[in-house]
Formats: C-alpha cells, sequence, structure tokens
C-alpha cells in the first residue's frame, strides 16, 4: 500500500470517529470583507500558487505519481503555502493536439474514475495537511478542452488549435459556446455532479471537506464576442446555482481574468461579481500576454510591467468598493530573462514582479489572497511542447514547458515566496 493509500485509510477512520456534532470550521466571507476559517476573528489572508496537476499526480495508472506528489506538497508547505488552485479534471479525447492527458470527462456526463479517485485522493490529502483547494470545474481554453469539448459534443465539430490554425479561428469557435443551451447544460451537469460527489477515500461528501475553500466556475470564462455578454453572465449564474444546490458549504468564485476576460467591459465583471451565489473577485495577471512587456525585452520592460498591472488592480478594487466582497489575484506571471525556459536561465525580472505583486496584495487588505502561476517543482521539461508521458509542469500543454512555471531550483524567486507567504498568514 503507497503513502497516499495509507493515508486514505486512515481518513475513513477518523471521519467515521467525527463527533456528528462537530462544527467544520469552512471558509467564508465575514462582514469586514475578509475571509475567515469558521468562527475565527482573524482575517485568512494568503499567497498560494496554481497546481493545476496534482489530482493527477494522485491517481493510478501510468500518469499517477504519489511520490512526486507528497514531494511537491512537502515543499509547498515548507515555504508557507497552504493555498492550491486545481482542475478538476479535463475534458474531451486524450489524442488532441496541445491538450492535456489524461482526461477526467471523457463523453458527456461519462466520467475516468481513476481520475475521480485521484482528486478524492489528493483532496483527503490535503485534509490531512491541513491545506485547502481552490477547484476549477472547466476551461474556456483549448488545453483542457472545457469550451471545445462541450461544444464537440453538441455537433460543433473539433475546435480549431490556435497555436496551429489561428487564434481568431479558435476565438470565432468557442464563441459559440455561451450561445448554446445545450453546451452550457452539460457544464452545468457536469458542476452539479462534482460538487455533489462523496469522496470514495473519505466517506465524506465533498460539500463537508475541511479541504475545500471554494469551487470555481471556469477557468478563465469569456464570452469571446460582445454577443455573448449577456449569455455569460447568465451561464455564470447558471452554474453558481447547480454547485450551491449541492454543497452549501463552500464559497464560489468565478475563475476571471477581470475586465480582459469580459470583452473590455469592467461594468460586465462588475455585474458577474455582485451575483449573490459568487463569494469574491478574482482578477489574473499576464503582463506579457497583454502586451505591458514585450516577449523580447522582459527585462527592460518588467517596471511598465508593474505600473500597468498596479492599474489594472485599482481599476477592479475600485470596480467592487461596495460590493463587500474581498479580491484574490489568482493567477500571474511573469517569463524567465530572454523569454527563455530552461533552468539555468536567470529570473532576475520574475523576481522584480513576483515581489511587486506579492508586496502590493501584503500592503491592501482588500486583496485577500494571491495565487502565482504556476508550481513546476521537481518537475523537468523533456521537451519544449508537453506530450504524454513528460513531467506535468504547471505550463500548460499549449505553451513551452517552463514559461512561467516555476521550478524548486528557483531560490530566489522561492525566498519571495516564502517571505510572502509568511507575511500574509500574520493576518496583519
Amino acid at each position: 500500500m503507497n503513502r497516499l493509500a495509507t493515508i486514505a485509510a486512515g481518513a475513513v477512520i477518523a471521519t467515521s470517529a467525527m463527533s456528528a456534532t462537530q462544527e467544520t470550521a469552512y471558509i467564508h466571507v465575514g462582514d469586514d470583507a475578509q475571509f475567515h476559517i469558521g468562527n475565527s476573528e482573524i482575517p485568512y489572508r494568503f499567497t498560494g500558487t496554481n497546481f493545476w496537476y496534482g489530482p493527477i499526480l494522485a491517481s493510478d495508472g501510468p500518469w499517477g505519481d504519489s511520490e512526486r506528489l507528497n514531494r511537491e506538497l512537502d515543499s509547498l508547505q515548507a515555504m508557507g503555502i497552504d493555498n492550491l488552485r486545481i482542475l478538476a479534471g479535463a475534458e474531451g479525447p486524450d489524442s488532441i493536439h496541445h491538450h492535456i492527458a489524461p482526461q477526467l470527462q471523457t463523453a458527456p456526463g461519462v466520467y475516468n474514475n481513476a481520475l475521480l479517485t485521484g482528486l478524492d485522493r489528493f483532496i483527503a490529502e490535503l485534509e490531512r495537511r491541513g491545506m485547502y483547494a481552490v477547484i476549477y470545474l472547466t476551461n474556456a481554453w483549448e488545453w483542457s478542452g472545457g469550451y471545445g469539448s462541450y461544444l464537440q459534443w453538441t455537433g460543433h465539430g473539433q475546435a480549431p488549435d490556435p497555436n496551429d490554425d489561428g487564434y481568431q479561428e479558435y476565438v470565432n469557435h468557442v464563441a459559440q459556446f455561451v450561445l448554446d443551451d445545450s453546451a452550457r447544460q452539460m457544464a452545468v451537469d457536469h458542476a452539479r455532479f462534482m460538487a455533489g460527489r462523496i469522496n470514495s477515500v473519505t466517506g465524506r461528501p465533498y460539500a463537508e471537506s475541511p479541504a475545500i475553500m471554494a469551487w470555481q466556475v471556469c477557468n478563465e470564462p469569456r464570452a469571446f464576442s460582445k454577443a455573448g455578454k449577456e449569455a455569460l453572465l447568465s451561464w455564470i449564474t447558471d452554474m453558481a446555482r447547480a454547485i450551491k444546490s449541492q454543497d452549501p458549504n463552500h464559497m464560489v468564485s468565478t475563475g476571471s481574468e477581470g475586465k480582459y476576460g469580459c470583452e473590455i467591459d469592467i461594468d460586465l465583471w462588475q455585474r458577474i461579481h455582485a451575483l449573490p451565489e459568487i463569494d469574491y473577485a478574482i482578477i489574473h495577471l499576464w503582463p506579457t500576454n497583454w502586451g505591458w512587456a514585450s516577449r523580447d525585452s522582459v527585462e527592460e520592460h518588467v517596471g511598465y510591467a508593474c505600473e500597468s498591472s498596479d492599474e489594472y488592480i485599482a481599476e477592479h478594487l475600485d470596480s467592487i468598493a461596495s460590493l463587500g466582497k474581498p479580491l484574490v489575484i489568482e493567477e500571474f506571471g511573469y517569463p524567465r530573462n530572454g523569454f527563455k525556459f530552461t533552468t539555468d536561465i536567470p529570473v532576475t525580472a520574475r523576481d522584480i514582479y513576483y515581489r511587486h505583486i506579492l508586496d502590493r496584495a501584503y500592503g491592501d487588505k482588500r486583496i485577500a489572497g494571491v495565487n502565482f502561476w504556476g508550481w513546476n517543482g521537481s518537475g523537468r521539461a523533456a521537451t519544449q511542447q508537453w506530450q504524454p508521458g513528460n513531467d506535468f509542469l504547471c505550463d500548460p500543454a499549449h505553451e513551452p514547458q517552463g514559461m512561467y512555471g516555476v521550478f524548486d531550483t528557483d531560490l530566489t524567486t522561492i525566498e519571495i515566496i516564502r517571505e510572502s507567504a509568511r507575511k500574509m498568514a500574520s493576518g496583519q
């Protein structure tokens, strides 16, 4: 029996021994617009990471690697990281170019049980360690299926590959998702199924897990057209209500990039986050993707990237000032020097950007948490583009491996993260 299986057996015993009247300390938003754990008066503020592939490592089969999972979680805890943003699982066939594999949902409502059990084990391990997960349920982008898979299942054909067929071709195709009632409903059914699951390892419903901080509608949900903006709002509402119907104990958030995920419409972003079913607000920060830093001048442009990020943060904080909800910067990243990706390339520009964003988050209590993108840890890139059998990195399959992720050899970046985690955890 491997270590995770041993933990799983112990978790079942521990769960059955719990008093029926014992209250789980779920994370929620208090009257002070801060996160709190249970009845604690001390705000829960965090520096966390994106670790989307963690549940795959916890699974059985050729893709599982419990030893690496334990090693990565040990490393993260040593840094003071207790908040992990993860993907519930991918959708669609395993064989599509630039998609990760394996896939959790292989057809509408058809699930890979080994991957479901992997998610169960992952959550059980977080419960044991006192760590928290934010679980996003689907994706607007091609690397895990998402919108494109639901459209394929409803007769729209396979989504174009933005790398091979062109970005605009992809956008034009997936813009159909929020406008297609059948595709939307498949995603809602998936959300309801996942939020209503009973953990096969602990015997406890996901709705009662102390390790789940929040469910998330989608990774970077977009309308992809002005015509779809109201439909995006409607779909996010439907998703959030489906989750809450199965799990009233945990928070729900969006996974939004901010106004850049809302057709550059900050009012739409505000309206989405004003929904009563949405518990807190989300933005992402991608300076080199959004033109704040040229990919051929990442060192020279880091100052402007910091300034532009400050403006973006401030605009979104102002937008939600009346909502009584905190903001989380749940994705931000910056490439290695020279826009090169191997571990021997310096990270001086990245360190400047990381320190700036983490200090910005700590200095403003309206920002309750921040998750860098992402943790590569002990994984290493065997090829520039990910292929099945390679180490999983937080850099997804459609991007060069090592593009944004932090490796365990990036010691200066790790020290910046460690210091931020210490300060945020102080509750001050």
